[in-house]
């Protein structure tokens, strides 16, 4: 069995990883020209669920190393009114093993780690064009440099808008979500660390606002790792690529709420929307916009998959964004990716052990893969929408202040605020 996957993304390598030590020949292609590339984005929150697929898939050494470039773990969950007035709060300290695996770790630097031992597998700067099957049933991949390669199995790994799933699957599409959103980067300094409080620096918080406008600040420290003698002594080549503490910050509404439409702005225009939408907002969060750089602001369209019913397998087949982009209003899209990566590679393993047909294996992973991500996608649509009734001016300020009044009544009662949190660590530890 050779296996050609399109796409050197989280769920692309380590899908690499999995096959690769299972004997299996693997070739990965990636249209970046190189390793490093800034390909948007730059926190990636991966949950104790999508920490265990990537324990499943990826060598000892790739997965400590993963564990050691994390952030410092958060010790709160914070949500806040747009003018920093608490109305519920999480203390994660006492709920360690329900965040054991919880990490947030810098997109770029989980690429590196994952592209470790993956370096005669991994090609650059090629552009996937399409594919063919050959005459023998084998799958021909081709690309825009007019080279090929010919593999038993193609997978799509490539991504929101990716090139295998257009034509694998004409007829799945994208769906505008009517919301838009933008955030930014900056550096913890002693003048922006001031601008939060203890649990803003030591957690996740997130703003609930009018008009149905949401917002997160978080903030990842790397400090610890950056000044540990073991770490330099045992990856020396991965001190320098451990990001500098940041704090990150995101808006998000719907588009129609929006005093124009963010897509086209350059970072100074983006910077001038944020403080725009955070108008009459607490003036810290607005001076962490301020002291953004424009050139660290930039904006998404947020967009959702429309669930596909079941095909016809076939060798080609799909996982991750490629074939279930959701709005990360759950943070469950690398995690999702993940967790096909360990049932992909599950499947084909049996398959190449010729435990199952290989058209069977992959049919099995495509009915389960369906299913949890059909829920995942679903899910993370109905928190981010912008035709929910919370965007509009009066329903919506009902909507908003029973939202709040609730959280209120959480945070008072100990027992309920327990029980809550242990819900959201068990949507965690699934998805």
């Amino acid at each position: 069995m050779r296996v050609l996957i399109i796409g050197a993304g989280t769920g692309g390598l380590a899908l690499a990883h999995l096959l690769k030590y299972a004997g299996i020949e693997v070739a990965v292609f990636e249209r970046d020209a190189v390793p490093n590339a800034d390909t948007g984005g730059y926190r990636v929150g991966i949950s104790p669920a999508g920490t265990r697929a990537l324990e499943a898939c990826v060598p000892p050494e790739n997965f400590e190393l993963y564990l050691a470039t994390c952030a410092r773990p958060p010790r709160y969950f914070n949500l806040f009114t747009e003018h920093f007035a608490q109305v519920l709060s999480f203390d994660l300290t006492g709920a360690a093993a329900a965040m054991d695996g919880e990490n947030n770790v810098i997109r770029r630097t989980l690429r590196r780690v994952l592209l470790r031992g993956l370096e005669s597998e991994v090609s650059f700067g090629k552009r996937f064009v399409s594919y063919a099957h050959d005459t023998d049933g084998s799958v021909a991949a081709h690309f825009e440099d007019g080279s090929r390669a010919t593999g038993t199995v193609l997978v799509g790994a490539d991504g929101t808008n990716s090139t295998v799933r257009k034509q694998r699957l004409p007829h799945a599409r994208l769906e505008d979500t009517g919301m838009a959103s933008l955030g930014g980067k900056l550096a913890m300094t002693d003048r922006s660390r001031t601008l939060l409080t203890e649990r803003m620096r030591y957690g996740m918080s997130m703003i609930f606002a009018p008009r149905g406008l949401g917002a997160i600040i978080h903030s990842l420290e790397f400090a610890q790792r950056r000044g540990d003698p073991g770490f330099a002594a045992r990856w020396p080549d991965f001190v320098e690529a451990l990001d500098e503490d940041s704090i990150g910050w995101g808006l998000w509404g719907a588009r129609r709420n929006f005093p124009c439409d963010p897509s086209p702005l350059s970072g100074p225009e983006l910077q001038h929307l944020a403080l725009q939408l955070t108008h009459g907002w607490h003036p810290h969060l607005r001076e962490l916009i301020r002291l953004t750089p424009p050139a660290a602001i930039s904006s998404v369209a947020v967009r959702t998959s429309v669930p596909v019913q079941e095909w016809q397998s076939s060798n080609v087949t799909l996982l991750g964004d490629a074939i279930h982009t959701m709005t990360p209003g759950r943070g469950a899209g690398a995690n999702t990716a993940l967790r096909d990566a360990a049932l992909l590679g599950r499947s084909l393993i049996e398959a190449h052990q010729g435990r199952r047909p290989l058209l069977q294996a992959i049919h099995e992973f495509e009915v389960e893969m369906r299913r949890y991500s059909t829920e995942a996608v679903l899910a993370s649509r109905r928190q981010m929408n912008g035709s929910d009734p919370i965007h509009k001016p009066v329903i919506g300020r009902l909507q908003l202040a029973g939202m709040r009044g609730a959280m209120r009544v959480i945070n008072a009662v100990p027992a309920l605020k327990r029980r809550v949190l242990q819900n959201i660590m068990r949507v965690r530890g699934e998805n």
